[in-house]
């Protein structure tokens, strides 16, 4: 098992990664300069977040080391999206630990590469380091907006429609396969597990809800959780209809094997889909556009005036939780 040096792993792993044309937003300058250069689009601003994972938090020893990195990636991006942004460019920190070797990294950054190409974006910068510990990898990543439309948390109103996209649950059904909690046919175990390893940053609709939704967030801690800090910033609350939870088919299979996870789904977190709230006079728009982007956008609750997020089932009953979410610490 072996590892290269730190600068052989810069130039050799991470450098093509980070290859920039003259006239490109980000300047990289080669990996080879104390900083890199970002320059958003004129009339736009820069909007900037970080997302870290942690091996055996976040993944375990089975992930795919390509997964890991397109994951990484996404996650971050999923953040981008939440705020109706364009990725540019993005920013690396590992601590590799003894017994990550040079075939690990190498199909990590081969992860990366793949979602740089699908998603318009390069590495410009980081850092990397030996640790001790477990495997540690944080993302900064630079994203633009035109100026003054970001959607934040803030800004849900009393009466809004609240909306989801894509479906819920998939990633905590996904672990459960993985820990070998869930047993499922083959196909739709890969899928998912595939939703877990694997998610979907919504950028096209982050950015087609830009002057629509009052209020967004990436679903990253669990649908209760990421509405109620939607709730918490804008001053509202919420009531959230447990049984309008869109559901893939192959969670739906699987909760008939484990029903008792169904009202589990929305207390987990790595969804990475866009919650969002609008007004009822825009129904027609969020339709409109779930058609054109080929998302599913499902209405799953009302924004209230008093505080606090209640779950109701199909009756209207009120469903206790005790877990809100996922915890980061």
């Amino acid at each position: 098992m072996t590892r290269r040096g730190e600068f052989d792993l810069i130039a050799e792993v991470f450098a093509p990664l980070a290859r920039s044309a003259a006239g490109d937003a980000a300047n990289s300058l080669d990996l080879g300069d104390d900083a890199a250069l970002v320059r958003p689009p004129p009339g736009t601003e820069l909007v900037v977040s970080a997302d870290a994972m942690v091996r055996g938090v976040h993944f375990d020893h089975t992930t795919d080391p390509g997964d890991v990195g397109r994951k990484l990636l996404r996650v971050n991006l999923s953040d981008l999206a939440a705020k109706g942004a364009e990725p540019i460019a993005y920013l690396l920190t590992a601590g590799w630990p003894p017994g990550v070797d040079d075939a690990w990294i190498n199909r990590f950054a081969a992860g990366l590469a793949e979602d740089q190409a699908t998603y318009g974006l390069r590495l410009v910068g980081g850092d990397t380091v030996a640790t001790p510990n477990d495997l540690v990898l944080s993302v900064t990543i630079f994203g633009h907006v035109p100026a003054g439309t970001m959607p934040r948390r803030a800004g849900a109103r009393a009466g809004d429609d609240i909306y989801v996209s894509g479906t819920i649950g998939d990633a905590r059904l996904g672990l459960m396969v993985a820990q070998g909690g869930l047993d499922v046919d083959a196909e739709d175990a890969a899928y998912l597990r595939g939703r877990l390893d694997r998610p979907t940053p919504r950028l096209k609709l982050g950015q087609a809800l830009r002057g629509l939704a009052h209020a967004t967030i990436d679903v990253s801690d669990g649908v209760l959780a990421d509405l109620g800090h939607i709730c918490e910033q804008s001053g509202v609350g919420a009531h959230l209809r447990l049984w309008d939870m869109p559901l893939s088919e192959a969670a739906q299979r699987a909760l008939e094997r484990v029903p008792a996870e169904h009202k589990g789904l929305i207390s987990f977190g790595d969804d990475y889909e866009i919650l969002f709230t609008a007004s009822p006079g825009d129904s027609l728009r969020v339709e409109a556009l779930s058609r054109s982007l080929k998302i599913e956008l499902a209405p799953i609750g009302t924004v209230v005036q008093q505080p606090g997020v209640h779950v109701v089932d199909s009756a209207g009953n009120e469903i206790p939780y005790a877990r809100k979410g996922f915890q980061h610490f």
